[in-house]
């Protein structure tokens, strides 16, 4: 029962499973129908959870004071005993009313903060990926998002081109010529203003790296400073150091190809490829060698796969991975 009460509280946590509910998302709907075939034996825990997001409509009868009161009196006079006793009947009466009293307040403040957190949850739409899950969404506006495993993106539903992410993800935006109207994406770090265009953004390990393909961007920090952006330019940014970096990057090796599910590296050293895999699967990644993670990569490593991508890697680099539990751990392959 334990087990169950957690699972529950999960669910009415997740926003991927509030969107089925309300079937708005069709990704999050087609991801819990399966889930359902699958763990049959949770239904009655996800109707239960279903129930509670919804709202269930009942009324609560309490008992009328005055009748109490009336009831009481009548009773009393009959009582034997001293006046004290009877005094005390009703001084613990009164207890119990200022008690009932009490309870009821907090069940209205419970009642008003459940409504808000419904409120809050019906005038936004949240889409969220699991581990190593890649979802390709369509906004309202037309814009293209590709969110990567381990990501998320919210948005006021009145205002759809105004976009919050947390991980990584790449974005189409549709061009509104009519009205010229922006697109921004908000990170930790900064926000990325748009009219039409191609780009990326990974708001991963504390810093946020903006990749742009096509159009122009500018990117605005916290200080005020804002930055122009030309296609086959990358800026990363980080709030907690307050260092810019900003460098022209290979156009024949985009990094978002990740999308189409591969990951592609030119040059790039093993620690960091492992990084982008423990924010993708959720992994945490050990090495029995540190000089390991100075080895460098270069070309596409499938990324929809956890074993076939370890098995990509260890092709590349030479090195042997174990996975063992929730842990990598890369040691060199003495089998060469």
């Amino acid at each position: 029962m334990k087990e169950e009460n957690t699972f529950l509280h999960r669910l009415l946590d997740d926003p991927s499973f509030v969107n089925w509910t309300k079937n708005t998302n069709k990704n999050d709907i087609e991801y819990w129908n399966s889930w359902i075939r699958d763990n049959p034996s949770h239904i009655n825990t996800l109707e239960t959870a279903k129930a509670i997001i919804l709202g269930i409509n009942f009324e609560k009868k309490l008992p009328n004071e005055q009748k109490v009161d009336e009831a009481l009196a009548q009773v009393l006079p009959r009582l034997t005993g001293k006046t004290s006793e009877i005094k005390n009947i009703r001084n613990r009466h009164k207890t119990r009313t200022i008690m009932s009293l009490a309870a009821a307040a907090v069940v209205l403040f419970l009642m008003t903060w459940s409504g808000f957190q419904l409120y809050e949850k019906s005038t936004h739409t949240i889409h969220k990926t699991n581990f190593g899950e890649i979802i390709d969404l369509k906004l309202p506006d037309g814009t293209s998002v590709v969110l990567n495993g381990n990501s998320e993106i919210k948005y006021n539903n009145e205002n759809p081109r105004n976009i919050f992410l947390k991980g990584e993800a790449y974005f189409k935006v549709k061009s509104i010529p009519s009205t010229h109207a922006k697109f921004w994406v908000h990170t930790n770090d900064l926000k990325v203003e748009v009219l039409g265009t191609e780009f990326l953004v990974n708001s991963r390990k504390k810093k946020t790296n903006v990749v742009l393909d096509e159009g122009s961007i500018h990117l605005e920090f916290d200080n005020g400073e804002v930055k122009k952006m030309v296609p086959g330019e990358l800026v990363t940014f980080s709030k907690e150091s307050k260092t810019v970096e900003h460098k022209k990057v290979s156009t024949s090796t985009p990094y978002a190809l990740w999308r189409n599910g591969t990951y592609t590296f030119n040059e790039i050293s093993l620690k960091e490829v492992m990084l982008n895999i423990e924010y993708t699967y959720g992994v945490k990644v050990k090495y029995e060698n540190l000089e390991l993670q100075n080895l460098l990569i270069t070309g596409g490593v499938p990324n929809q796969n956890l074993k076939i991508c370890i098995a990509a890697i260890e092709l590349a680099t030479n090195t042997r991975i174990i996975h063992k539990d929730n842990t990598l751990l890369i040691q060199k392959n003495l089998n060469n």
